[in-house]
């Protein structure tokens, strides 16, 4: 459907609140719950359905259509999107099935991670973590696995569900950037080049295509001829390895989600 039918289908909506135009609105966006939820299962990896996620997300798609106010210059796909992604989050939370030893293993991790690079000097390599935590280095990519379900769901970027999503909030990420935000994104692009020297080529791939060629985790998985919990694992490890580099970028990159 192009513009021109778009508008017509949201004005014919909003003067009628006809459920039928309604439905044929939900229909025609319904692709973008599918690349939010395929975008968050790069994190979640296998320890959520991708269906459920998509499910979890029509409720935010519906929520968005109830709440937008056409008037405002704001793109519908960009204000849908963060209540789509909020209302999976949110239903996440709700169900609360992270166990107590995923939260536990995190917190391991870190600690690992603080005496290693205490004691090294160097950033803390997979194996050199592994060994700090008497584990060995599949179990840790295991480990790794489950730290993405912790990581998703805490992460500050994301708003609460049921909280209004802020319009000039909104607005400002379809507006033209000004000369200072044009170099802090230059300035990320290069952080973000030199952050890559430190993966393997694996993870590599990984990272250039999620965040370069926006691929989901199954396409990902099907180009590597891995599965798709090996790529969520090789993700997670990527990202804690370039954390230390991007420093205040990192939520730049986690906020592609």
């Amino acid at each position: 459907m192009d513009e021109v039918s778009r508008k017509k289908l949201w004005d014919g909506y909003l003067k009628t609140g006809d459920p039928a135009l309604r439905e044929k609105i939900i229909v025609e966006y319904a692709p973008l719950v599918k690349v939010v939820a395929g975008r968050l299962s790069m994190y979640l990896g296998y320890n959520v359905e991708y269906d459920d996620l998509v499910g979890y997300g029509i409720f935010g798609l519906i929520d968005a259509i109830d709440k937008f106010d056409l008037t405002k210059d704001v793109k519908f796909e960009t204000y849908a999107s963060l209540r789509i992604r909020g209302s999976i989050l949110d239903q996440i939370r709700k169900m609360d099935w992270i166990p107590r030893t995923v939260r536990q293993r995190q917190k391991k991790i870190e600690q690992a991670i603080k005496d290693v690079e205490s004691e090294t000097g160097k950033t803390a390599s997979d194996q050199d973590i592994a060994k700090k935590l008497g584990i060995s280095d599949d179990e840790y990519a295991e480990w790794q696995a489950q730290m993405a379900v912790t990581n998703v769901v805490s992460l500050d970027e994301f708003q609460e569900a049921g909280a209004e999503v802020p319009v000039k909030d909104v607005a400002a990420q379809d507006r033209i950037l000004g000369p200072e935000e044009v170099v802090e994104k230059d300035e990320l692009k290069k952080t973000l080049a030199e952050s890559l020297t430190l993966l393997t080529e694996k993870e590599r791939k990984v990272i250039l295509l999620y965040y370069y060629e926006e691929l989901t985790l199954k396409e990902i998985s099907n180009i590597l001829e891995v599965s798709e919990s090996r790529v969520s694992q090789l993700h997670v490890r990527a990202l804690q390895k370039m954390k230390t580099k991007l420093g205040k970028y990192m939520g730049l990159i986690t906020d592609k989600v």
